[in-house]
């Protein structure tokens, strides 16, 4: 039996899943499908796997993916050609580099040469910059956007609340700042950005009535340091050794889950919260940026 203060990632990111497949049908029914192109560079275990699991939700929701990669030695101005000609595929609405890139290509520049219009990852700058605007023509990064969702229907009150976000990343801490700061509906929130070079992290942690963890560090946030009643949404993905698990190593999140959980008045597992929400978002993305190109 599930613990009643549960959030549960997998059952919202199926709701998303109905939502996006209703609109793919209504683009079906004027002759259009969504495509969606992944690239992967590398023989990397864990891109392997996380693009897999892209292809799969791809195919059953009804956009039409394809999958292009590249071996290890290719170099950067071969990639940024073939994203070029991505970049005019009519047939293409949304392209996806997946990292992490191979040591001799400038991810940044990968990232910045897929077209603004096609960027349903939202790393371009120019849908950054958007983001950080509250322009809401650009494409939010799929792992924030979908911890959005996740507060939005988990009816989190977010407007004047407390948050902390841990970890200053690109992908997650950075624009997880900029969506929860606007003025706008489900945001107007106070955020405090931590990270390493935060003093007196517990601190903050304890002053949060959301809490958002994405360092990187296996079950960093404790007991202590989380407010009796708030909200915990553990975005992390680490890998540990484990003698006793099928592979010799288990995933963990940034949260010490067991110790937290009783606290919290609600918290993401971790497999199961954040992780198919950040699908969720990229094939929602996807069929916007579809939408789009053909209005």
């Amino acid at each position: 039996m599930q613990p009643a203060n549960l959030i549960d990632g997998r059952a919202i990111a199926e709701t998303i899943h109905q939502e996006t497949a209703n609109r793919i049908e209504i683009l079906k029914s004027r002759g259009i499908q969504p495509g969606l192109a992944f690239i992967r560079v590398g023989e990397d275990p864990a891109s392997k796997v996380y693009v897999g699991m892209k292809e799969r939700t791809s195919a059953r929701l009804g956009i039409a993916s394809r999958t292009h990669v590249f071996p290890e030695k290719t170099t950067q101005g071969e990639l940024l050609e073939f994203i070029k000609k991505l970049n005019t595929d009519a047939a293409t609405h949304g392209i996806l580099v997946q990292a992490p890139l191979p040591n001799g290509i400038d991810q940044a520049m990968v990232f910045s040469t897929v077209s603004p219009a096609k960027d349903v990852d939202g790393f371009h700058p120019e849908n950054v910059g958007k983001l950080m605007l509250g322009d809401r023509t650009g494409f939010v990064p799929c792992t924030p956007g979908g911890v959005h969702e996740l507060l939005i229907r988990s009816q989190t009150q977010i407007a004047g609340a407390e948050v902390v976000v841990l970890g200053r990343g690109n992908i997650v801490g950075k624009p997880m700042l900029s969506i929860l700061i606007q003025k706008s509906k489900h945001a107007s929130a106070t955020v405090t950005l931590c990270h390493s070079q935060t003093r007196d992290i517990e601190e903050h942690c304890r002053r949060a009535d959301i809490l958002i963890a994405a360092m990187g560090v296996t079950e960093f946030v404790k007991p202590g340091m989380v407010k009796p009643g708030a909200v915990v949404i553990d975005v992390g993905v680490n890998r540990v050794n484990d003698a006793n698990a099928k592979n010799g190593y288990r995933l963990v999140g940034d949260v010490d889950f067991l110790g937290v959980q009783p606290i919290a008045g609600l918290i993401t597992p971790n497999p199961g919260g954040v992780g198919p929400m950040t699908i969720a978002m990229l094939m929602r993305n996807t069929v916007r940026a579809a939408e789009m190109a053909t209005q």
